[in-house]
């Protein structure tokens, strides 16, 4: 039920969630930026979109919050050794390794913890960049580019260019349509090609406006 209506809130109050790059299909620790309240959320439905169990480390602080998300497949940030445990077992665990949200721009810190739990379970180490912004569209979009699986060593790197492309794409990029080649996973964004909506129509017609 937490994880149907946590889905049910990302497919209504996002105008779409999209993503690109090779998904992993068996488990793996994603390491994401974390600059936005709707991080975790998105990352669940993509994890449900792609049939993967999703898995995620919080801080104690947030997790005392929130405790109903445990019930979504959160995890407290000393669970590190369950949380490699389910990342072995097949699951995809979101391990932030800014440690908490940061403001949007690029990565601050890049924390050891994404990179032990994958070495831990002998499993990928996945940067990710994503982002949740406000363009052309009345809601805000989401956007996840998956790159590839890499050493641990390599992770601040590999995090900072995955967001430094994706900042790149959307600064490029037509705001009023979604950005090229990128999967759409859900929502129902509008763009300027599609149909107007009967109210609207009916605005027009009752306000003599073209």
């Amino acid at each position: 039920m937490v994880r149907r209506s946590i889905r049910r809130s990302v497919q209504t109050e996002l105008a779409g969630v999209w993503v690109r790059g090779h998904l992993p299909t068996e488990g793996a620790v994603l390491a994401p930026n974390h600059h936005s309240w709707w991080d975790g959320y998105t990352l669940l439905e993509v994890a449900a979109w792609a049939g993967a169990d999703f898995r995620v480390l919080m801080t104690p602080h947030q997790l005392g919050r929130f405790p109903f998300l445990r019930r979504a497949g959160a995890l407290a940030a000393g669970q590190v050794r369950e949380a490699a445990r389910y990342a072995r077992a097949g699951s995809w665990l979101v391990v932030f390794p800014e440690g908490a949200i940061r403001p949007a721009g690029p990565v601050q810190e890049v924390r050891a913890g994404a990179a032990w739990v994958a070495r831990t379970a002998g499993v990928p180490l996945i940067p990710l960049a994503l982002r949740v912004v406000l363009r052309g569209s009345q809601q805000p979009e989401a956007y996840v580019r998956f790159g590839p699986p890499i050493s641990e060593a390599l992770l601040p790197q590999a995090l900072a260019r995955e967001l430094a492309l994706l900042d790149a794409e959307l600064s490029d990029s037509d705001p009023e349509q979604p950005l090229a080649g990128y999967l759409r996973v859900c929502g129902q964004r509008v763009t300027p090609d599609d149909p107007v909506s009967l109210p609207a129509r009916m605005l027009t017609l009752i306000t003599g406006d073209r």
